[in-house]
C-alpha cells in the first residue's frame, strides 16, 4: 500500500537508509529539508518504496515543482522499479495537487509512454577504470582544449568558498540565468555548506601563476558511489586558458580505479552535453511527468505566474 505522509511523519532513519543505497543525493532528507523544507512524501509499504512530494500553493491552488539544484527525484527501490510501480506511485500523488512539473530519474523507465511523460538528458561516466583508459577515451576536442590549458600555469585549488564560486557564476552564465535571484543563491551556500559538514560534497578551484583569485570553480556532491557536478562558476580568462577542463580532467584522475559514478549532471543544453560528452561520458535519460487539471481560470493564472517568474 502506498501511504502519503506529512514531514513530520517520515522515519528518518528509514528513509535515508533506503535512499543511500540508490545513489542520488538529492533525495537524502539532509537534502530536501534545504532545497525544499515543506517536502511531504509517498511511500510503499514500510519503505520499500519512496517517492518524495516536493509541493506548493500559488493562487490557492496547490502544485507540484521541481527544486532548485535537484536535477531528478521521482521514485527510489532496492529493487527494480517496474513499470507497475512507478505507475502506483503516479496515481497515487494526492488530488488536492492540481498542477505538476516534476523530474523522475533514470531509474524510473515506463515500458508504455505516457502522453504526460517527456524525456531529458544526462551525462554519466564510469571511473571503475585507470585514468590512462579514461584518458584515451576523451574526444578530439576535449584533448586538444587540455593541451592547449597545459601551456598556462594552472594550478587545482581545495576547499575553495562556495561564494566565490558563485560570483564567479552570477558575473558570466548567470547573467542570463533569470529565475535564479538572492533567495536561490542563499540556498546554494547552505546546501554546500551543510554538504561540506556532512563530508557529502567538495570544491575545488583554479588559479593561474599562484594568484589568490580563481579563474572557475566548482561544488561537487559525493555519495559512496556518485560524485555529483552540481554547481560551477567560469570566469572570461578561465574560459581563454580552458580551467574547466583542466578542473574536470583532474577530478576524474582523482577518482579513477574507483567504484564510483561521476554524474555531469547534465545537459539540455546541446554544447554543455557536447562538452560533457567529450570526456567520454555516456548520455542518460530520465523522464519528466507533467499533468494540469486545474480550471481554465486556474490555467490563466498559472501561466501569468510561470511568465513573471521568469522575468
Amino acid at each position: 500500500m502506498i501511504r502519503f505522509l506529512e514531514n513530520s511523519h517520515i522515519d528518518r532513519a528509514k528513509w535515508d537508509a533506503l535512499i543511500s543505497d540508490c545513489g542520488l543525493v538529492y533525495a537524502q532528507s539532509w537534502y530536501l529539508d534545504i532545497v525544499h523544507p515543506e517536502w511531504s512524501a509517498s511511500v510503499l509499504n514500510d519503505y520499500e518504496a519512496v517517492m518524495p512530494i516536493t509541493g506548493g500553493k500559488k493562487f490557492g491552488v496547490n502544485y507540484l515543482f521541481q527544486p532548485f539544484f535537484v536535477q531528478q527525484l521521482g521514485v527510489f527501490s532496492r529493487r527494480k522499479v517496474t513499470t507497475e510501480m512507478l505507475q502506483g506511485f503516479l496515481h497515487a500523488i494526492p488530488k488536492k495537487f492540481r498542477f505538476a512539473e516534476i523530474r523522475l530519474n533514470e531509474g524510473n523507465v515506463l515500458e508504455n509512454q505516457l502522453q504526460s511523460i517527456d524525456y531529458h538528458r544526462n551525462v554519466t561516466l564510469d571511473l571503475n577504470q585507470d585514468y590512462a583508459t579514461i584518458r584515451i577515451n576523451y574526444h578530439t576536442n576535449t584533448k586538444r582544449n587540455l593541451a592547449k590549458s597545459e601551456n598556462f600555469d594552472l594550478q587545482i585549488v581545495e576547499n575553495i568558498d562556495i561564494r566565490k564560486i558563485i560570483r564567479l557564476f552570477r558575473e558570466n552564465r548567470g547573467v542570463s540565468v533569470g529565475v535564479w535571484g538572492d533567495e536561490e543563491y542563499a540556498t546554494l551556500i547552505s546546501l554546500a555548506e551543510s554538504a561540506q559538514r556532512r563530508n557529502a560534497a567538495f570544491t575545488l578551484g583554479v588559479t593561474e601563476n599562484g594568484s589568490d583569485e580563481p579563474l572557475c570553480g566548482a561544488l561537487f556532491m559525493q555519495t559512496e558511489s556518485r560524485v555529483t557536478f552540481l554547481f560551477s562558476g567560469n570566469s572570461d580568462r578561465g574560459k581563454d586558458v580552458q580551467a574547466m577542463s583542466f578542473l574536470l580532467d583532474r577530478t576524474l584522475q582523482r577518482f579513477a580505479n574507483q567504484p564510483v559514478t561521476f554524474d555531469f549532471e547534465g545537459s539540455d543544453d546541446d554544447n554543455l552535453a557536447r562538452f560533457y560528452l567529450g570526456f567520454g561520458g555516456e548520455e542518460k535519460r530520465y523522464p519528466a511527468y507533467t499533468y494540469n487539471i486545474m480550471s481554465p481560470m486556474g490555467k490563466a493564472l498559472l501561466n501569468l505566474w510561470k511568465k513573471r517568474k521568469t522575468k
